[in-house]
């Protein structure tokens, strides 16, 4: 009857943990934080949520709030739009490239050059994209902010689009070349009904992302909801900070919402259970 094997030993968990703490410490050490600030947090943050409390839960038809309420809709439906375009833009430009970035399609030359062009593109924030290219040229203003967008979409969609196509299954593919089809013919009926819910469920993904970075945009002078906010926390309109962040996160919400459902269509497709025959 064979011995029964020992515990294993603990030793070098042990060892890791120590190291990992140690690590830490000597992190906190050296960040050179002011972390006596930390207790002041909550009291700084109920102080500036009273003010801009104070704009939110006022009669939205007294004084000039119901001007407020409808310039910051206004301003985050011109994000939307911004948004909107910039995900048209990217999907548009990354579908043909994922299909010259996928190894099981193209030539090993051409896979390696256009994902060293993808990988280019993720490396540089839209913000970059925006003050070097898009607004020297545009000027200031919503069209230089979707472009942007457009621009640093492409990057990620096209990675996306690429992984999908190398995971589609090879048989409709083989059987469109032994029926005779050509080569635009193969990836029109054995490649893309197989990567297209997915592909478009990215693209509906990575419209909400570019929601929150037009936002972040608008603040360089790219138009919508970011300008204004750049404008009031300068002034510091609490009141009205209070009322454009209240619509940022509502209109956010829903849209991630619907998006979120639609992804869940298009992936799962129709749930419903089949009618009943009647007999």
């Amino acid at each position: 009857m064979s011995a029964r094997p020992g515990a294993p030993s603990r030793l070098r968990p042990r060892l890791a943990w120590l190291l990992g703490t140690a690590v830490l410490l000597v992190c906190i050490v050296l960040v050179d934080a002011r972390w006596g600030r930390l207790l002041e947090a909550p009291g700084a943050l109920w102080d500036y949520g009273g003010l801009m409390a104070g704009g939110v839960l006022r009669n939205p038809l007294d004084g000039p709030y119901p001007e407020y309420w409808a310039v910051s809709f206004e301003l985050m439906v011109e994000s939307l739009q911004m948004a909107w375009i910039g995900t048209v833009i990217g999907a548009l430009l990354s579908f043909p490239l994922g299909f010259l970035a996928a190894a099981n399609l193209s030539p090993p030359a051409v896979v390696f050059g256009v994902r060293q062009v993808l990988n280019l593109i993720r490396a540089v924030p839209e913000l970059i994209f925006a003050i070097a290219l898009m607004l020297p040229v545009f000027g200031l203003g919503p069209l230089a902010g979707a472009l942007a967008i457009g621009v640093g979409s492409v990057g990620t969609l096209g990675k996306l689009t690429s992984e999908a196509i190398e995971g589609i299954d090879p048989g409709p593919v083989e059987a469109a070349r032994s029926g005779g089809a050509g080569p635009v013919a193969v990836l029109r009926w054995g490649v893309v009904p197989q990567v297209l819910p997915e592909v478009v469920a990215f693209w509906l993904y990575r419209f909400e992302i570019n929601i929150r970075a037009s936002a972040v945009l608008g603040v360089l002078g790219a138009g919508g909801i970011g300008s204004l906010l750049a404008q009031l926390f300068e002034r510091r309109i609490w009141d009205r900070i209070g009322i454009t962040l209240v619509v940022i996160v509502v209109v956010t919400v829903l849209v991630d919402q619907v998006s979120a459902a639609i992804r869940h269509r298009i992936i799962a497709g129709d749930v419903r259970r089949p009618a009943e025959v009647v007999l």
